[in-house]
């Protein structure tokens, strides 16, 4: 029986590297995003079975690099995990002062590509009743100062998320809010603050993993709701 494949977006650090890594222990095919070629790159070889990864560095908000994931995983796709996301800018600014500009890339890559990429791989994932995960977060639902821009984004794409399941009942598709973690996004967002003492990405993997071993419906999760916190790979 051929290996499971999974496409994983923004795979070259934090969380999305993290479910490669476990992934790729648990012997599947991985196609990674990221948009640092030389850290993509070295992520991948780093993975227990990178001959069976392939990496395509790019930009999720660039369809060209959408058409080169989607090409690359062929006709059968079981996972797809939309974790690439963009904060914005850093400090994060009050609404108030947030440029239209930064807020329009944001929602593109945190809510447009997403729905793009769903859009480009359907095929293959209706080919194998697949799952798709979309990493969303706690300020899709809480208003905390600063966060407008990017909460807003993960809003949207958690609505993308309820209404995809509606449309797709032969997929299984999710909202997953992780928690506080610590990751260069993270600490973008608290410059100059010590963030050490979040989980590691590490410890939000088993959450994903029991999605994809279980048969819970589709619909909006947070990971300590899944996986007890504190809970180790």
């Amino acid at each position: 029986m051929p290996s499971p494949t999974a496409l994983v977006t923004g795979a070259s650090r934090g969380l999305g590297r993290a479910l490669a890594t476990t992934l790729s222990e648990r012997g599947w095919r991985l196609v990674l995003d990221g948009r640092d070629t030389a850290r993509l790159t070295a992520a991948a070889a780093s993975l227990p079975h990178p001959e069976l990864v392939t990496a395509v560095p790019g930009d999720v908000a660039d369809p060209q690099h959408r058409a080169a994931l989607a090409g690359a995983v062929g006709p059968r796709l079981d996972l797809l995990v939309n974790n690439a996301s963009d904060l914005g800018p850093s400090p994060l600014p009050p609404l108030a002062e947030l440029d239209a500009d930064e807020f329009r890339r944001v929602l593109t890559v945190n809510a447009v590509a997403p729905l793009a990429l769903v859009q480009a791989v359907l095929p293959a994932l209706r080919s194998a009743r697949g799952t798709v995960v979309n990493i969303s977060s706690d300020a899709a639902v809480e208003a905390y100062a600063g966060w407008g821009g990017y909460g807003a984004s993960k809003a949207a794409l958690d609505q993308l998320t309820a209404v995809l399941a509606v449309e797709t009942p032969e997929l299984r598709v999710y909202a997953v809010d992780p928690g506080d973690m610590a990751t260069d996004m993270h600490q973008a967002a608290f410059p100059g603050e010590d963030i050490s003492d979040r989980p590691a990405p590490e410890t939000v993997v088993p959450a994903l993993l029991a999605l994809l071993g279980g048969d819970l419906p589709s619909g909006r999760y947070r990971a300590t709701e899944l996986v007890p916190a504190g809970t180790a790979r």
